[in-house]
């Protein structure tokens, strides 16, 4: 199963922690995991280069089942308007992945105030 974290600041996401295989099909055959990697990695590929803002980006490249960006702490307003729609994206098609495919994958939140 993949757990999929997002943390909140307020009302704005703020990092996005992924850890696990999904395991819903052979390797390389594995829809979800297709799904849910090219999902995140073209939102971080978008971060990058729509919004320009340079993320902290942590995975596990060789064997995989682990991928965490955050957003740093000082960006400015544009930026931080760009990032969250960006990243409210990459919530709203993960949470419509995790409707179909809700056994392989599970999405939580938590919020500082």
């Amino acid at each position: 199963m993949i757990d999929i974290h997002f943390s909140f600041d307020k009302e704005s996401i703020t990092s996005v922690e992924m850890s696990g295989h999904a395991e819903s099909g052979a390797y390389g055959q594995d829809i979800v995991c297709a799904a849910v990697s090219a999902l995140s990695i073209g939102t971080v590929n978008s971060l990058v280069e729509i919004a320009g803002i340079p993320i902290d980006v942590v995975s596990a490249d060789k064997q995989g089942g682990y991928l965490k960006f955050s957003l740093p702490e000082h960006v400015d307003d544009k930026q931080m308007e760009t990032a969250q729609i960006l990243l409210s994206s990459l919530l709203l098609s993960l949470k419509q992945t995790e409707d179909e495919y809700g056994e392989y994958l599970t999405i939580n939140s938590s919020y500082r105030k």
